[in-house]
């Protein structure tokens, strides 16, 4: 199977504001405060959160973060995005779409939260190898995915898979419960 083709997104982005239930649901709830919970920092001078949607893990992690880009391929979540973190004066909203437009940064923190599993294999190792390319040695790379069935072309266990094969990326972190789970990965050399 390839890579998840983006109308999918538009689609379930124009019949809901809030698709996966992001701000009320007790599952992202317990998922974003173990994620925070996993992260071995607590500032991290640059960080980037690919798939942001309406940025309710990024509000999160923006008082974790000297500066923060949060981007996502859906307007309209971005623009629900860019109100929530207002405030955040260290957080950039942008529309951006992994992996061509991804950002000619070095990050210290990279945050792969639900979006990992949207890919192919192949196309999730290029990820990876960008991820790997904009982070220099210690900086820390997160993933966090639901592990029930999908019609993704990989599931959360699968992702974590492809990205715990990169030579670069050393686990530190390891949390599996039946719903999700959540891997902090160490940038060496």
């Amino acid at each position: 199977m390839t890579s998840t083709a983006r109308e999918y997104f538009h689609t379930i982005y124009a019949a809901s504001d809030d698709p996966w239930n992001f701000t009320t649901s007790s599952y992202e709830q317990r998922k974003y405060a173990l994620t925070l919970d996993s992260l071995r920092r607590e500032r991290y001078r640059n960080a980037f959160e690919p798939g942001c949607s309406i940025g309710v893990l990024s509000e999160l992690l923006a008082p974790r973060c000297e500066r923060l880009l949060a981007t996502d391929i859906i307007p309209s979540a971005l623009a629900r995005a860019a109100r929530r973190l207002e405030k955040h004066r260290n957080v950039v909203v942008e529309q951006r779409a992994i992996p061509e437009a991804w950002p000619n940064e070095t990050f210290d923190l990279v945050v792969l939260s639900e979006v990992a599993y949207y890919f192919d294999a192949e196309s999730l190792g290029d990820i990876v190898s960008l991820v790997v390319r904009s982070t220099d040695p210690g900086a820390h790379v997160v993933g966090v995915h639901w592990r029930g069935d999908t019609d993704y072309p990989l599931t959360g266990d699968g992702a974590h898979e492809v990205i715990n094969a990169h030579i670069k990326l050393r686990q530190m972190v390891h949390h599996l419960e039946k719903e999700f789970v959540i891997d902090l990965w160490e940038r060496v050399e």
